[in-house]
């Protein structure tokens, strides 16, 4: 099945269509233009809940814009893949910089600059935004601007997520994007084997049997660990505040690209788990924590050489003040 043109029309393909029109909304500043690009019954999903709509996209962005206006996104790679014959799923992984010179709804500017990372999941549909999962590494931004990261998530308000429901297929088959076209299964399933084997069933001496000996892992906080130890390590820190913690994968995408270093691997996946482990957060509470995150992967010669995970750690820490603060009662899981 070939992928039709109306689909990422008038550019010359998927990765061009997300980049193009990701500079003409943040670096021309065609705030109204997502009116055009997002349905006006759009979903997204992110860090703090789920908005239905058009009009709370185009308010988020101008604020943004307002906060840091010369920001720049530069686009590092968009993993996109077929679903159906008139759209496709892109993972459009974005490093973004700048000053912090506007009003936020954290406080007055800092001056200060700024760097870190999205991954935006987005089901496109004849041209149009449908469904999106984003996520921002939220963490390394608060720190960066020397704000106390306690305060900012105290000050955050969620809109809840919406409830998933079962997915009955094989995820190599279809995920919550819509039924996958069948290519790079083989590799696909190498990573989803990673989440199940290593990240979930803990197992992490079988880190080697899925990773390069030089791997590099980008986390939160706009970290970088590397060799299968750093690896190994990224993972212990995720998991150790939720040693309870399942991870869901609810989307797979990919695609080769010799410019982005040839086969990349994205996920959308959930953390689901209590906060019964280290006190990462300040003191353990036993509330329920959920976390959006997602996860692009390189591989090379059947390893993984690089993956970039993002989550937002001020999501998790609102979460666990907002039980603490309601006096949640405690109920131990682990």
């Amino acid at each position: 099945m070939t992928l039709s043109e109306s689909a990422y029309a008038p550019y010359r393909d998927p990765e061009e269509f997300i980049t193009e029109w990701t500079d003409r909304i943040w670096v021309q500043r065609g705030i109204g233009l997502i009116r055009q690009n997002y349905a006006p019954d759009s979903v997204v999903h992110g860090a703090y809940g789920t908005v239905h709509g058009v009009e709370p996209v185009v308010r988020g962005t101008l604020m943004k814009i307002s906060t840091f206006p010369d920001r720049i996104g530069q686009a590092e790679d968009v993993v996109w893949e077929q679903r159906g014959d008139d759209a496709f799923l892109s993972s459009h992984r974005v490093f973004s910089s700048g000053t912090h010179t506007g009003i936020s709804a954290y406080g007055p500017p800092t001056g200060k600059d700024f760097a870190s990372r999205t991954i935006a999941n987005c089901l496109y549909r004849e041209g149009v935004m449908v469904e999106e999962w984003v996520v921002r590494d939220e963490y390394a931004v608060v720190q960066q601007l020397g704000l106390d990261p306690v305060e900012v998530a105290r000050g955050l308000a969620f809109s809840g997520w919406e409830p998933h429901a079962p997915l009955d297929a094989d995820l190599l088959d279809q995920g919550d994007s819509g039924v996958r076209p069948d290519q790079h299964r083989d590799e696909c399933a190498q990573v989803l084997r990673l989440v199940d084997e290593v990240w979930n069933q803990r197992r992490l001496d079988l880190t080697t049997d899925f990773v390069a000996r030089d791997v590099t892992c980008h986390t939160s906080r706009h970290r970088t660990l590397t060799r299968p130890a750093g690896y190994q390590q990224s993972l212990l820190d995720l998991l150790a505040p939720f040693p309870d913690a399942t991870i869901e994968v609810r989307d797979v995408v990919s695609n080769y690209s010799a410019p982005h270093g040839g086969l990349r691997v994205g996920l959308t996946w959930w953390l689901r788990g209590t906060y019964c482990g280290t006190p990462t957060y300040g003191p353990v509470n036993d509330c329920p924590v959920q976390v959006l995150g997602s996860s692009q992967f390189l591989l090379r010669e059947g390893k993984i050489v690089r993956e970039w995970r993002v989550y937002d750690e001020i999501a998790i820490l609102a979460q666990i003040l907002r039980a603490r603060d309601e006096g949640q009662e405690a109920i131990p899981s682990c």
